[in-house]
């Protein structure tokens, strides 16, 4: 074994575990699970049967990564922040076969108690505030707040928030890295 595991944790034969991994007190990663290298995973999390998951993702304490979520390389999940897969679930109706996939970009943070309502892409470096409620895509770069949901800014891959526009064209650079940013038809690129 090539990653850590702690006593208290279960993974099911048959979950793919990347190299430096590093899994905590009572976590449970169903055996389907595929999960890469350098990943932490904090005390009470849950992996599901159909998660993929990249390298360096990092999950905080108290969060259930359910079936149809993908979270790509670099991505942070805050305390007990929350994914769903069922739009509209009812106890009494079975849902299984109406699972919706999430998708969480690269190097996308998702703030401590924030909700990912399925079927939602989460952009590249988007930033997920804390407690917001994320019901539709956001793009890459995108600085989101409240419930719902709504754009305020733009981020760095640095996470340092960039003096650009909403809307219309722009270029900023993070003072932290020097790197550049161009605003340009509702979306930023890297330069």
């Amino acid at each position: 074994m090539n990653y850590q595991v702690h006593e208290t944790a279960i993974v099911d034969e048959g979950a793919t575990i990347g190299e430096g991994t590093r899994i905590w007190h009572w976590v449970h990663v169903c055996g389907g699970a595929r999960i890469g290298q350098k990943c932490s995973f904090g005390q009470n999390v849950f992996v599901g049967n159909r998660v993929e998951i990249g390298d360096n993702v990092k999950v905080q304490n108290n969060v259930s990564v359910y079936d149809d979520v993908t979270l790509e390389d670099d991505v942070f999940c805050g305390p007990s922040m929350v994914f769903t897969n069922v739009y509209n679930p009812r106890s009494a109706v079975s849902r299984k076969d109406e699972y919706r996939p999430t998708l969480v970009k690269q190097g996308a943070t998702l703030g401590a108690n924030c909700t990912i309502v399925c079927g939602v892409t989460v952009g590249r470096y988007a930033f997920v505030g804390a407690g917001a409620v994320v019901n539709r895509d956001v793009p890459d770069y995108a600085l989101m707040v409240g419930v719902p949901a709504k754009q305020i800014g733009w981020m760095s891959e640095y996470g340092e928030r960039l003096d650009l526009p909403l809307k219309g064209d722009g270029e900023a650079v993070c003072e932290h890295t020097g790197k550049r940013y161009k605003l340009s038809g509702g979306q930023v690129t890297a330069e």
